[in-house]
């Protein structure tokens, strides 16, 4: 136990946590207080209290999975959350499981990691999300938006938050009958559908996998867009070279962050070259608050391998290169931790299917990971970027007014494209 003492005496100050070794033995650490929770663990094995120790981010997922550490009262969700609400990023907190030197390896590892050429982008986006579509069917939303989504009212359900997230999205790309867009990571196809049914625009949609361009196909036919909604299997680097200039909107929702921070300013100069003169891009992205960070390895090793959350700083520094102008940025806070609260009750209510489907370890693995990240939205340094480039600073009106009223427009339509009540 004494192993253990030393972080966990630092850091859980308010909430309770009991500590229970392999023997018998416990430890309390922190009190009760309003908004935290109080959770127990149990170790079965000290291999699962000595992972901790030499990482604990890592560790404590590995043990997870593994069934060396196990949740007694409460969640993995309760504890991560215990362990993150007593070092809130906004109050300048830090978790210190690291040394100096510890943070300047990971740093180095994520850069290494994150330099993405073709064929590591095409593995790296096969090991998340080639893993089978009925998986995602089971804990996203009807239309399979792998992303945050939008919450004016934290009333609403998933499905209406991510109709609402597509609607805002929209409004920013100011869409016009005729149009050509380029939806770059397309995902299962549910954007690239959408604006098609919202606006007489052609929409091209490109993916690295799979299976995702297998589903986003069939779901155009089946949505009787498919005369208007392509999907091709192509990397971004290559399909700029391919269609210079031929874009008159780009919308790249959660696929920024795989693209490596080695590769920004090599994105921002294909996106740059695939617009029209006048064409506008609205780039959703997970950011990072405050300063450029790295990655950490339960995440490089089991989630997104390649995977960088970019910092705002870098981010707009990497599109300055080719020019393109910042014309509007908005900062989602809360957003994606209301999402990933419904990915997780979903994935608890399905676990059954999952196990069968994936098995234990999987199933611990992928709670730990929405755990984790809920917690870095509601009390770490993560949060969710939008941001709208344009070519020309004549591409856009010259107030934001334009955005609501198409916003409102969109919520008055169905899925279908039909009128119903505002």
């Amino acid at each position: 136990m004494s192993i253990l003492r030393p972080f966990l005496s630092r850091v859980i100050r308010q909430g309770r946590l009991t500590v229970v070794a392999p023997d018998g033995a416990h430890e309390v650490y922190g009190q009760s207080a309003p908004g935290f929770p109080d959770v127990t663990i149990r170790f079965t094995r000290r291999r699962g209290m000595r992972r901790i120790i030499l990482d604990p981010r890592l560790g404590a997922a590995e043990a997870f999975m593994d069934g060396e550490m196990e949740l007694v009262e409460g969640d993995i969700m309760d504890l991560v959350g215990l362990i993150r609400m007593n070092t809130p990023w906004d109050r300048g907190a830090k978790l210190r499981d690291k040394t100096w030197l510890g943070r300047r390896a990971e740093w180095v590892k994520t850069r290494i990691s994150s330099i993405n050429r073709r064929r590591q982008s095409r593995a790296n986006v096969k090991h998340h999300y080639d893993i089978g579509n009925d998986l995602y069917r089971l804990f996203l939303d009807e239309d399979m938006q792998y992303s945050c989504a939008y919450w004016p009212r934290p009333d609403m359900t998933l499905e209406e938050a991510q109709v609402a997230k597509k609607a805002h999205i929209a409004a920013k790309l100011a869409l016009a009958p005729g149009q050509r867009i380029l939806d770059i990571g397309c995902g299962w196809g549910g954007m690239a559908i959408t604006l098609a049914q919202l606006e007489a625009v052609d929409v091209l949609g490109i993916t690295l996998s799979e299976e995702q361009l297998a589903l986003a196909r069939q779901r155009a036919e089946a949505a009787g867009v498919a005369d208007r909604v392509q999907f091709e299997l192509i990397d971004y680097r290559d399909l700029a070279a391919r269609e210079a200039g031929r874009f008159d909107r780009i919308v790249s929702v959660g696929m920024f962050e795989h693209v490596g921070a080695t590769n920004f300013e090599t994105f921002f100069r294909a996106a740059a070259n695939l617009m029209a003169a006048d064409g506008v891009m609205l780039l959703h992205t997970i950011g990072r608050f405050g300063r450029p960070g790295a990655t950490d390895a339960f995440t490089r090793k089991y989630i997104f391998p390649g995977g960088y959350i970019p910092a705002l700083s870098e981010t707009l520094a990497a599109s300055e290169k080719s020019r393109l102008i910042a014309t509007d940025i908005e900062t989602l806070r809360l957003h994606y931790a209301l999402t990933l609260r419904k990915w997780y009750a979903r994935t608890l209510a399905h676990e059954a299917e999952i196990v069968a489907r994936m098995g234990d370890r999987f199933f611990r693995m992928w709670c730990f990971y929405l755990a984790g990240a809920t917690a870095a939205f509601e009390s770490g340094g993560m949060g969710n970027y939008q941001i709208q480039f344009a070519r020309s600073r004549h591409a856009l009106p010259l107030t934001r007014d334009y955005m609501a009223e198409a916003e409102r427009r969109y919520l008055r339509l169905d899925p279908a494209g039909g009128r119903v009540s505002a």
